[in-house]
């Protein structure tokens, strides 16, 4: 009978809620079965402490948890300092339905934790994990900001003002003195609307007046507006302020981010937005292949009878892969450095614009990958001359070691014999 090797003599498997958290230490002696100890404690930080003594009381210092929302943070944070924490994604852990509850799931956790069926999840550096924070949290602000901005628009909109549809930004000074006038005058006037047009704008002045005329906009609508217009300007206080906070944060990756810059497409808020997710310290991936894979831009593998079903990306990488797409955009729009637009076009007439995006943003995440592991400055490269798995690599040296026999056997420049040895 085949048995599975014993990775992990003592360890302890968790099952983490709001209130509670069940753990269940598993102890192997050799050649016997292993023991359990199943002991329920409260997430306040005492009980936690408590439970962390219980742990060192019974020589445990392998504990494995699932990654429950945000209740497994509390307990990493105060036990990381002396104790592995694995944290775990829930599909590599979960037990079958019908059969699991709170001391059979930690105690399956642990099951899996000590034969080693546990991949961990990165998990980075408490520095890193405060500034992606603070980098998340400017994510959701900019998003914010981005709805109050359509909100605006579509407000103007069903008061039957088609401004929009004439000017190119809604909020450039032209755009931005006409909106004001409306809102806080009650008498439109052609003539005074026109003076506020600047620049290439006055040549569309009949047009501008056209998309006006005509509109309804009641006190209560201003008075959204009004509202509307207050809120974005208070989120875009509260950016600007968070922006000054992350100067100071980032201060230590300052030469990090002037690498990554370097990087076609990749300006400074993405650079710290990478940094943040991923940190500096690449060594926690074993490869390119593996930090592309965790930030969900490798296709899956979903074979079954020798047929190939869905090989789409993962949903993994929630905020690190929109700012890679969002780099890639940039890149293949790039007329200074061409790499990546040629690559994207020639991709974009096989695969597709979407696919051939992602496959950009890969490129451009192994590059971080190689710049962050060596230190040096971005250099173009073909994604196969440093991404490619040895045996590949080597067929296809082989390959183009023929082929060059081949041709130089066909041209006289070296004999017949040769080819055939």
């Amino acid at each position: 009978m085949y048995t599975m090797k014993v990775v992990y003599q003592i360890c302890c498997g968790v099952d983490v809620h709001k209130k509670f958290l069940v753990a269940t230490i598993i102890k192997t002696s050799k050649g016997d079965q292993p023991s359990y100890q199943k002991k329920r404690f409260s997430t306040f930080n005492s009980d936690i402490r408590h439970f962390k003594q219980w742990l060192l009381d019974n020589d445990c210092h392998d504990v494995c948890m699932e990654s429950t929302g945000k209740y497994w943070v509390p307990v990493f944070n105060l036990l990381e300092d002396c104790i592995n924490v694995t944290i775990a994604n829930p599909k590599w852990v979960t037990a079958v339905k019908g059969n699991k509850d709170d001391t059979k799931d930690s105690k399956w956790i642990g099951d899996l934790f000590r034969l080693g069926l546990v991949p961990a999840s990165f998990i980075p550096c408490k520095e890193i994990r405060i500034l992606r924070e603070y980098t998340r949290y400017r994510f959701k602000l900019t998003s914010c900001k981005r709805s109050e901005k359509n909100r605006f628009q579509n407000a103007f909109t069903v008061c039957n003002v088609a401004l929009d549809a004439v000017v190119t930004d809604m909020f450039g000074k032209s755009a931005s003195s006409i909106t004001d006038y409306l809102i806080t005058t009650n008498e439109f006037n052609p003539d005074t609307c026109k003076s506020f047009l600047q620049k290439s704008l006055k040549k569309k002045a009949d047009e501008v007046i056209e998309s006006i005329e005509g509109y309804q906009m009641t006190t209560s609508q201003k008075e959204r507006i009004l509202m509307i217009r207050d809120h974005l300007e208070f989120v875009q206080k509260s950016i600007d302020k968070l922006d000054s906070k992350l100067d100071e944060l980032v201060a230590p990756y300052d030469s990090a981010i002037s690498l990554l810059c370097t990087i076609p497409g990749v300006d400074r808020n993405s650079a710290i937005s990478i940094i943040s997710e991923i940190g500096t310290d690449m060594s926690q991936f074993s490869s390119s292949k593996r930090l592309c894979c965790w930030a969900g831009l490798t296709p899956g593998n979903n074979e079954s009878a020798g047929k190939k079903k869905s090989v789409k990306i993962t949903r993994a990488g929630v905020y690190l892969k929109p700012a890679l797409v969002q780099c890639a955009h940039a890149a293949v729009k790039s007329q200074t450095a061409p790499y990546y637009k040629n690559k994207y076009e020639h991709l974009a007439k096989r695969r597709g614009k979407k696919r051939s995006i992602i496959a950009i943003a890969r490129m451009i995440l192994t590059a971080v990958y190689h710049m962050l592991s060596t230190g040096e400055t971005w250099n173009p490269c073909d994604l196969y001359k440093i991404d490619m798995p040895k045996i590949l690599s080597d067929k296809q040296k082989e390959k183009a070691i023929k082929q060059a026999i081949k041709l130089l056997t066909s041209e006289g420049v070296i004999p017949e014999s040769t080819k055939a040895s």
